[in-house]
């Protein structure tokens, strides 16, 4: 382990963050997922997402675990090696994942859970500038 600038310090953090928080929503959708499929159902009943609320899960979910997986191992391999490049791919499919629920909240009109979402929003695209630094 070598000597690690402000930025790799702030890479590696945000992709703990957001690593933690993808791994474990992905985690939970495989733990519950009849749960997670019958809120989805619910929460599209009215939409044409409706009949495509178990793809739209699975794609979720499969996102959620490779880029928790990405950002978190990216950042051991950051601690350990001092190269967080790895990160930046996790947190580009945390960004498009993100994107993907903030559509599917607006579309129901949930427009408190897709607030919730800017913030982990902006903490992606901080992280992914935070690599024009480096």
């Amino acid at each position: 382990m070598g000597y690690l600038s402000i930025v790799q310090i702030c890479q590696i953090l945000i992709g703990l963050f957001l690593g933690i928080c993808m791994f474990q929503s992905g985690t939970d959708k495989i733990l519950d997922w009849k749960g997670n499929s019958k809120w989805l159902q619910d929460h599209f009943s009215k939409s044409f997402l409706n009949p495509l609320v178990k793809p739209m899960l699975l794609i979720i979910l499969i996102l959620e675990i490779i880029s928790g997986i990405l950002c978190l191992s990216g950042s051991l391999f950051g601690l350990l090696n001092n190269d967080t490049s790895l990160i930046l791919t996790g947190l580009i499919i945390v960004g498009i994942n993100l994107i993907a629920l903030f559509f599917g909240q607006r579309y129901a009109k949930d427009y408190e859970g897709a607030a919730v979402l800017v913030s982990y929003f902006t903490i992606t695209i901080i992280g992914i500038f935070s690599f024009s630094f480096a």
